[in-house]
């Protein structure tokens, strides 16, 4: 089980970071204009359109929450089980598939309004590893520490 954590643990990390960075989605519009937004760069648009409550909202729960999750499940998984990281982790976890929902709720709304055309790329495949590599981790390490 050690090797287990040992192995899916810093891969889930490095999901994290390129579902954070790579695009995730692919909208074309009127056939000539193409947007291809990471999720970084979703933040930060809705920060330049003075979107301040939906930035903090997006940015808490696609960011903040999944980025505690993985540093708590590393601590939890160096101790052994031993330390407080278990109790936060478990308070965390609660809100750990919000992400993935928000994000397929945004390209379900592009495809169903006729607007633009989406599809998905490679960063939210990325994401989507590292949300159910990091949970399953959790839950190993939750395990160990029993």
């Amino acid at each position: 089980m050690r090797f287990l954590i040992a192995f899916l643990l810093p891969l889930s990390t490095f999901s994290f970071a390129l579902g954070l960075t790579l695009p995730l989605m692919r909208f074309e519009r009127l056939l000539l204009l193409e947007d291809r937004p990471s999720l970084i760069d979703m933040v930060l648009s809705l920060y330049q359109d003075q979107e301040y409550l939906l930035t903090a909202l997006v940015a808490a729960f696609s960011i903040g929450f999944p980025a505690a999750k993985i540093v708590l499940t590393h601590v939890a998984a160096l101790s052994g089980g031993k330390s407080r990281s278990l109790g936060l982790l478990a308070a965390v976890s609660k809100w750990s598939m919000l992400d993935v929902m928000l994000v397929a709720l945004v390209l379900f709304a592009a495809k169903t309004s006729g607007l633009a055309e989406a599809s998905v790329l490679p960063g939210l495949w990325f994401y989507a590893a590292a949300t159910i590599g990091t949970a399953f981790t959790a839950f190993l390490a939750k395990s160990q520490s029993r």
